[in-house]
């Protein structure tokens, strides 16, 4: 089932510790401005919820995990403020993963592009299907991945992150993010992915809560500054989308 919505959807089940946050858009599953920041604020939410200790992050369908941010917003960008608030939704949800006192488990069932690509690497483990394939395109419009960089970068390290974004226009299949890092484990089906992600919450979730947190803290050691610089490269992002090359870039995306 995926939803029709022009806003996207977000829906959280909690059975058993364990907090099912899903997400759907009927564009590939991006995230309008609104839908990023009610995932942000569930995640906040989750993050002081004593009845949640693992949390799985999802998305609706079959081959489309995230497409990034919503294309019709970038393209209604006029100013440097409105792109600064733009890219800052990335932003936000990033630092709402990094600072929530649970450990986060991706469930990728198909293609993540752009801000799919950071959703993933904020994870702090990921299981994956073979249909999982991985891009960054920004370099294609005239911007490039600076917000979700970091992220990206802590998981597959710079020459990953420099052959993902220069290499801007191919796709990077599931294998290749798995030997970078990205994924823990990638399955030949849905089917298979789901009752491993179901095996693997269950297990986190019988374990020792405080022993949960305090390993999500270290994971995610030197990462303290994330919420100015992330901040930083979201203006850097909004200065570019405002160029003359991006503007033709949008005009043809449009056509």
């Amino acid at each position: 089932m995926t939803t029709t919505r022009e806003n996207g959807s977000l829906y959280t089940d909690i059975q058993n510790n364990i907090a099912t946050v899903e997400f759907g858009h009927p564009a590939s599953n991006s995230f309008p401005s609104e839908l990023l920041a009610r995932l942000a604020n569930e995640l906040d939410a989750l993050s002081n919820n004593d009845e949640v200790y693992v949390i799985v992050l999802k998305s609706e369908g079959e081959r489309a995990f995230c497409a990034g941010a919503s294309f019709d917003e970038l393209v209604a960008i006029d100013n440097l403020e409105s792109g600064k608030a733009f890219f800052s939704g990335f932003a936000n949800v990033i630092n709402a993963m990094r600072r929530c006192s649970k450990l986060i488990i991706g469930r990728v069932q198909g293609k993540a592009v752009g801000g799919g690509v950071g959703l993933a690497a904020a994870c702090d483990y990921v299981l994956a299907t073979e249909h999982a394939s991985i891009k960054l395109s920004e370099f294609t419009i005239g911007i490039g991945p600076f917000v979700i960089a970091p992220a990206v970068e802590r998981k597959i390290n710079v020459s990953g992150l420099a052959e993902l974004t220069l290499d801007a226009s191919n796709w990077k299949n599931a294998y290749w993010a798995k030997e970078k890092g990205l994924y823990a484990r990638v399955f030949e089906t849905k089917n298979e992915l789901d009752k491993e992600v179901a095996i693997l919450s269950e297990k986190l979730a019988s374990y020792n809560p405080e022993a949960l947190a305090e390993m999500k803290k270290a994971l995610w050691k030197g990462t303290e500054n994330w919420p100015e610089l992330l901040i930083e490269r979201a203006e850097t992002s909004g200065k570019l989308v405002l160029s003359d090359f991006t503007k033709k870039a949008l005009e043809k995306f449009k056509k």
